[in-house]
């Protein structure tokens, strides 16, 4: 299981760690437009998944926009952020950032995706929102690179996830 902190203070974590070279679980999460979203639906191509608090948090708000403008660099590769956020706060914030190269999508239903990736935070008072935390997956739907973030307020390693997804 994986360590994070929020503000220096341990988070506990529902589900197992993920690690490179091992299989991604299947997900089914909520679109935008509210329409289920899965895994298979983009294989055969690399995505990165970025798993976020919420965006109406300022690096949550900085990280999303980052990985917004370097999608439109990354040729064959898909940017999906999850959150539990609501999908029409999702759309909302989206519309007013100018955010539209990645896909913001909703683990807010049932949390299995937070569970499954062990990335769902128990308890504290960012009880069932999602840590932060990076997965790129290969076309064959093969995890290449995970980084769980180990301070909530701090950003990931962008070099290391870009050069995963294209390497």
């Amino acid at each position: 299981m994986a360590s994070v902190t929020l503000k220096g203070n341990p988070v506990t974590l529902a589900g197992n760690s993920l690690s490179a070279g091992s299989k991604a679980p299947a997900f089914t999460v909520q679109g935008a437009d509210l329409a289920d979203v899965k895994l298979s639906d983009s294989t055969g191509k690399t995505r990165i998944i970025a798993t976020i608090p919420s965006l109406d948090t300022p690096v949550c708000h900085a990280e999303t926009k980052r990985f917004n403008d370097e999608a439109a660099k990354l040729e064959g590769v898909e940017v999906l952020v999850i959150s539990t956020d609501l999908p029409f706060g999702q759309k909302r914030w989206c519309g007013t950032e100018g955010v539209d190269k990645v896909k913001t999508l909703s683990d807010h239903r049932t949390a299995q995706f937070g569970k499954d990736y062990g990335v769902l935070i128990q308890g504290g008072p960012l009880d069932r929102c999602l840590c932060r935390a990076i997965f790129v997956i290969g076309p064959d739907d093969t995890v290449k690179h995970v980084e769980y973030v180990k301070e909530i307020a701090e950003h990931p390693d962008y070099d290391a996830v870009l050069a995963a997804a294209q390497g």
